[in-house]
């Protein structure tokens, strides 16, 4: 196993926001809590163990155990959600769509960075208890974007109509998807563990919140990760105040906003709040509700009530409103005992549009961490790229620059021009004070002459870049080819791959080497050689 690390900023991947944010620059405090240092958890601990009450705790534990009744965990997990019961019991949280056979690698990533950073609180904090949670997001409605994962270069859909909040949504068809897999998956032990896991979850369960905890259950059972499907009426019925006060003032529009003129002086919004940011769910329907001419209605349907009648509504079915991306942060803080939110860049940039919002309606806004992102290489992938004399950072550049970066240190002749170009400048600069001197008429003229010469130095740089490119190809087709094997769609390999790719090569030892390797405070890209 080789590790290596690089700073988030310069891998080129993320975001001015994200690498200010690990950065501490301190035009950000005024957005976040605390910065995830580990020393920052003890107020953290004190903070949240003061304004999160024994009923909610008896009320998430309730409902815990069943979500668990008719699933075969660890007695770690179970030891986890007992101990949710104890004033000195904190979760570590992070959260995910219901991802087709978990959908992307980063899924894996967050999980691990929520199980890992729960044992360095532990070892930090004896008297205190961590539990690891993954947060289903069961009651999102876009099916297009989880209905899919990529398995070497393919993307094996599962077509269906859908409506409504997906986790509710049938498995029908994905009997389909586990015959086209089953081909592309092969006959090796690994493969067969992997096409077993698939059937267990998906084609054994009936609904894909079911399948999902089903999968994430059996792949990190014995961390005593704990998942939780909040689409549950006792959990909602703990958060009916504060969706009150979203229907009589407008709550979260008006703290959000207020905080987006700030923000958005320095940085990209990342999600703009709607007047009301809830929807109404029910059976094959999640759909926005609006207020307009002094009613609250149900987008796409009749459904309409004045406040008192929504209130209602709410008081007898509080299972009916489900929280958009604005509101759904705040749900989850409401409902779990939680130090620290671990996602990733874009989720982090919508988490710190909220902590006004979380000020004014005086829940304690968590810590936030950069969940761990990695790069795999295998062993022959590493000595390739040994050979071809390309480091990791070299990995990270764009093409373009990747190509001529390359193919400027294996070329036999000089192909920088910088020296020429400095030449260039030097001896214009004296031309500038000639003219000064004498005709200030001439400035313009050897200015433009200036200019010309530099873009026919620069022309003459890029013809003959080009030229060496086309007498070097073999090696270029090399070296392009190891770095779309490793940046599939010239993307990041954490969001294309899916997991199967490496659990077919490493099996049961892919999770402990993840586990084992990957720091979750270190806040740089770990570049990993399994």
């Amino acid at each position: 196993m080789q590790k290596n690390n690089i700073p988030f900023h310069k891998t080129g991947y993320f975001s001015s926001l994200i690498c200010d944010y690990l950065d501490k620059k301190s035009d950000l405090k005024q957005f976040y809590n605390r910065f995830p240092d580990i020393e920052n958890f003890k107020t953290q601990i004190e903070e949240k163990k003061a304004s999160f009450n024994e009923q909610s705790r008896i009320t998430l534990v309730d409902s815990l155990k069943k979500q668990y009744q008719d699933i075969e965990t660890s007695e770690l997990t179970h030891q986890h959600i007992n101990s949710l019961q104890t004033e000195n019991t904190f979760t570590i949280t992070t959260g995910h769509q219901l991802n087709l056979f978990t959908g992307p690698l980063y899924f894996l990533y967050k999980i691990i960075s929520t199980i890992n950073l729960s044992s360095q609180l532990k070892i930090k904090y004896p008297n205190y208890n961590f539990v690891p949670v993954y947060w289903m997001a069961t009651e999102d409605h876009d099916f297009e974007e989880i209905n899919y994962f990529n398995f070497k270069g393919k993307k094996i859909r599962w077509n269906r109509n859908s409506s409504g909040a997906v986790g509710e949504l049938s498995n029908d068809g994905l009997q389909d998807i586990f015959d086209v897999l089953s081909d592309e998956f092969g006959q090796t032990k690994n493969a067969e563990v992997l096409k077993t896991l698939f059937k267990k979850a998906y084609l054994e369960h009936d609904n894909l919140a079911d399948a999902t905890r089903f999968l994430a259950n059996d792949l990190f059972k014995d961390y005593g990760l704990v998942i939780v499907d909040a689409n549950d009426a006792a959990l909602k019925a703990q958060f009916k105040p504060f969706v009150e006060q979203e229907f009589e003032n407008k709550s979260s529009f008006n703290a959000v906003s207020n905080t987006n003129k700030t923000l958005s002086k320095h940085y990209t919004i990342q999600v703009n709040p709607r007047d009301i940011n809830l929807f109404y769910l029910d059976k094959n329907t999640r759909e926005r509700i609006v207020f307009k001419d002094g009613m609250f209605s149900v987008l796409n349907t009749d459904l309409q009530w004045h406040l008192n009648d929504i209130k209602k509504i709410l008081a007898e079915h509080p299972e009916r409103f489900s929280p958009n991306v604005i509101m759904r942060p705040l749900y989850q803080e409401v409902i779990l005992p939680n130090l620290c939110y671990i996602g990733g860049g874009g989720e982090l940039a919508y988490w710190f549009q909220l902590k006004n919002y979380f000020d004014s309606v005086k829940v304690p806004f968590p810590i936030l961490l950069l969940r761990n992102s990695v790069l795999i290489k295998t062993t022959s992938q590493s000595k390739k790229l040994d050979k071809l004399n390309i480091s990791d950072e070299d990995l990270f550049l764009k093409r373009d620059s990747f190509i001529n970066k390359k193919v400027r240190e294996i070329s036999n002749i000089d192909i920088n021009f910088s020296s020429q170009k400095k030449l260039l400048k030097q001896q214009f600069e004296h031309l500038h004070k000639l003219a000064q001197q004498t005709d200030k008429s001439f400035i313009g003229t050897v200015k433009a002459q200036e200019a010309k010469q530099l873009k026919g130095l620069n022309t003459l740089e890029k013809r003959l870049l080009t030229a060496q490119k086309k007498k070097l190809s073999d090696h270029v087709m090399r070296i392009t080819d190891i770095q779309n094997e490793l940046f599939p769609n010239k993307s990041l390999q954490e969001r294309n791959t899916n997991f199967s790719e490496f659990y077919l090569e490493y099996g049961d030892t892919l999770i402990p080497k993840l586990i084992e390797n990957l720091e979750p405070l270190q806040n740089e890209f770990f570049v990993l050689t399994l």
